[in-house]
């Protein structure tokens, strides 16, 4: 079989790394078909900074994979690669040899997606075997590293990615997940360790691992690793930096706040396209909140375009800043700007709230726990007597004397809106924020129902 016949074939029959992506897989795998829509997004960037250039024209353009697990995103640059570079290096063979060696580069997150990856990409598990499509490698990995690399322990936890030493202080003949990227205090000097001194990387791009079990509560805590490999990245400074990520940074929580924060103010980040339905990308996996994968630009700054898809389609798409003025959050659905500059007074003016004699937001007129000065286990009469107000429960009202009351008795009157703390919990898109909000008239008083409303 001549090399070129096996640069053709792959379209006979199903790609096997469309398969493997759709197992269900804590370290999810790519499918072929978004990897590409990623390196789609990479190649317009790259051409609009560069005169309209051809980014898999240019020989000079060097490529990594942090993260590789199925050798994919490496696999999809070295088919666009070799054809972009007809030109400049007719003879296909020299060609090939060219991209492997000296364009593309990976980091195993495993032995066995280390395997995986050159299986992909050289066609032969060892870069410099027999059946190698590449020809001028010495050693068995090529340029898609790995070795075990060990967590450093302290207090139980790995100082890098807190991961639990219970959990992942292993023998020989396990994995130890501690990734290499992300296990080190100096990035650049281990780049340079594992691919040579002068391996400067134009372009990073990757899905990496989302998390580990940190040990906590009973054991099934996990904490977020994503956002470790993105920062690591970061620090290499390459000109365009994309990666596939799950959605629930754009609201912090466990380990991401600090990230949230550097990630929002950051300007360079240029595309954010996001999936809150993970099933429309990694089909068969339920990743709460969703994923999206971004790009960066590291010599361009400015808004970022901001495009929303569900079930294959484009729901909209937008170029606005990350941040709002006068928010700390990241908007996430296009939509909802126009209500939000209405509601902060730039459509038309605000409404006048109760506790201000000035205009204010609603944020100043809303109260969470005991807005009427009763506690939570204040359970009033069944009878009512003149001047007594209701006491909303659960399953029904009670009355109490109006005098017992503190804190914001001008509301009792007015009209109120109840919403309960929590949504539902419901792992099914779309993922609720609010469980049914409800009102009630005149003369009745909130009594932390938040806690007892049914969801």
């Amino acid at each position: 079989m001549s090399l070129k016949a096996s640069f053709i074939l792959p379209g006979r029959n199903p790609d096997v790394l469309t398969c493997i992506a759709n197992l269900s897989n804590d370290e999810v795998f790519t499918p072929p078909e978004f990897a590409n829509r990623m390196l789609d997004t990479l190649a317009e960037a790259w051409a609009a900074d560069n005169g309209g250039a051809n980014l898999w024209a240019d020989k000079t353009v060097r490529f990594l994979d942090p993260c590789t697990k199925s050798g994919v995103f490496l696999r999809e640059i070295t088919t666009r690669l070799i054809d972009g570079l007809v030109d400049e290096i007719p003879d296909l063979e020299e060609r090939v040899d060219h991209i492997l060696t000296r364009q593309v580069c990976g980091i195993g997150i495993t032995y066995l997606t280390s395997l995986l990856a050159r299986r992909s990409l050289y066609c032969s598990k060892h870069a410099n075997g027999k059946h190698s499509i590449a020809r001028s490698f010495t050693s068995n990995d090529g340029n898609i590293w790995f070795e075990r690399t060990e967590h450093t322990w302290d207090n139980g936890k790995c100082t890098f990615c807190g991961a639990n030493q219970r959990d992942y202080d292993r023998g020989e003949g396990l994995e130890t997940h501690a990734y290499a990227f992300i296990h080190t205090d100096n990035i650049n000097a281990r780049l340079a360790e594992l691919f040579g001194g002068n391996m400067q990387f134009d372009v990073i791009i990757g899905n990496p691992p989302y998390q580990l079990n940190d040990g906590g509560g009973s054991g099934t805590s996990a904490a977020p690793i994503s956002h470790l490999f993105v920062q690591a990245a970061k620090q290499l400074e390459p000109k365009f930096l994309s990666m596939v990520v799950p959605a629930r940074w754009f609201s912090g929580g466990k380990g991401l706040d600090e990230f949230r924060e550097a990630m929002l103010k950051d300007d360079r980040m240029r595309v954010i396209e996001d999936y809150p339905d993970s099933n429309d990308v990694f089909p068969g996996t339920q990743i709460k909140g969703g994923i999206c994968y971004f790009l960066w630009n590291r010599d361009q700054r400015g808004d970022v375009t901001v495009t929303t898809h569900d079930k294959g389609a484009i729901v909209s798409s937008a170029t606005r800043p990350l941040l709002e003025d006068g928010t700390d959050v990241f908007i996430r659905y296009n939509e909802a700007l126009p209500i939000l500059r209405k509601i902060a007074g730039r459509g038309r003016r605000r409404r006048r709230c109760y506790c201000h004699s000035r205009h204010q937001t609603l944020k100043c007129n809303r109260k969470t726990r005991r807005p009427f000065g009763l506690e939570s286990t204040y359970h009033g009469r069944t009878t009512q007597v003149r001047g007594d107000v209701k006491v909303f429960e659960a399953g029904g009202y009670t009355f109490a004397d109006q005098r017992n009351t503190s804190g914001w008795r001008e509301l009792i009157d007015e009209w109120k809106v109840f919403i309960p703390f929590l949504a539902s919990g419901s792992d099914s898109f779309p993922f609720h924020s609010w469980s049914r909000p409800f009102w009630r008239a005149r003369y009745c008083i909130h009594r932390d129902l938040s806690r007892y409303w049914p969801i």
